[in-house]
């Protein structure tokens, strides 16, 4: 049996996102027995895409071509999908932002902030990683929360600023936790990023 073994998860992504922080933490978590959900903005969100990047037919895709739904990860098995409204955050033990260039999109969407934030005030796990706590940014800024401000946080170096402008304490370092917020830096950190997250998932669920 593994460390999350019936616990549930929920990934909120968008187009662009980093392939490789969305199918290592899938296969990671799924690995230790969570059930993992993604979600996305819709395709058609004013700011979201420009007309010659993304045909509205084209799912959502990954910086280098993974798409979601995934060609070889049957869904139903490890992963499903779900819109954001028809989600109810009390079923998930987790949420996980993954980043890229997907988070551009995650953080202008009210209703994907609002997961995060409404799982934050539960006191759920909340992770990110590389760009991914740019949505706890906004998160924090039109939510009315704390994932960043006074907290111990890491990310790619580009948005050590953003954090700092935001109140939070940046650490170079593979991944921090503080509280119930874990985030990571960069993709090699992601083994490092996965047992904290895996660890404190653990342990919030007693």
């Amino acid at each position: 049996m593994g460390a999350l073994e019936g616990s549930s998860i929920l990934f909120i992504t968008a187009h662009e996102f980093e392939d490789v922080e969305v199918l290592y933490p899938l296969l990671r978590f799924s690995e230790e027995g969570a059930g993992i959900t993604i979600t996305h903005p819709p395709k058609d969100m004013p700011g979201h895409f420009s007309p010659r990047s993304y045909a509205p037919d084209k799912p959502i895709t990954g910086r280098f071509g993974t798409t979601i739904p995934f060609v070889v990860l049957e869904e139903g098995k490890r992963w499903r999908q779900a819109v954001p409204a028809g989600i109810d955050i009390a079923a998930f033990d987790a949420v996980y932002l993954p980043g890229g260039f997907g988070p551009d999109a995650v953080r202008l969407h009210g209703p994907s902030r609002r997961l995060v934030a409404e799982a934050h005030r539960a006191g759920k796990v909340v992770a990110s990683i590389c760009h991914g706590p740019q949505v706890m940014i906004s998160t924090d800024l039109h939510e009315g929360t704390d994932l960043i401000r006074g907290r111990r946080c890491t990310a790619y170096a580009a948005v050590q600023d953003d954090l700092r402008n935001a109140g939070g304490i940046f650490v170079d370092e593979p991944a921090v936790v503080d509280g119930n917020v874990v985030t990571g830096r960069v993709p090699d950190d992601l083994p490092e990023f996965c047992k904290a997250a895996i660890e404190l998932i653990a342990k919030t669920r007693g």
